[in-house]
């Protein structure tokens, strides 16, 4: 699978990804470090990656614009330690088909690990 870290996570995680055996960037190896999250979407998509971030704007953007994809992982509920990243993310990929990624909304927090398909209802 591919994957395009955001900067609210750490280079390491998407280095973490290669060994696992993905094909995986981080916005700041990809020149995406003070990019809108309009271009990152744009940029995932071209390239067929599934976005990796903390950022909460992404599913808002991905409603709005009735995107069927790029597909999502959100980190939510707090701060996470670089191994508690990297656990709950194995434990994400380990539940749900990779090849089901591009379609959905992974959301890992501390307790849960939920999906919703996109596109989303934008919310009112």
């Amino acid at each position: 699978m591919k994957f395009l870290v955001d900067m609210p996570l750490s280079p390491e995680l998407a280095e973490w990804l290669k060994l696992q055996g993905h094909d995986a960037v981080h916005a700041i190896e990809a020149g995406l470090s003070r990019s809108l999250d309009e271009m990152i979407l744009d940029r995932a998509r071209n390239e067929q990656r599934v976005i990796v971030t903390a950022d909460l704007d992404y599913p808002r953007l991905l409603a709005l614009a009735q995107m069927e994809g790029p597909g999502l992982i959100l980190f939510r509920g707090g701060n996470y330690s670089e191994q508690e990243a990297r656990e709950r993310l194995g434990q994400a990929l380990k539940k749900i088909p990779v090849e089901d990624l591009p379609t959905l909304i992974v959301v890992i927090e501390k307790d849960r690990i939920r999906q919703r398909r996109l596109p989303l209802q934008p919310t009112r």
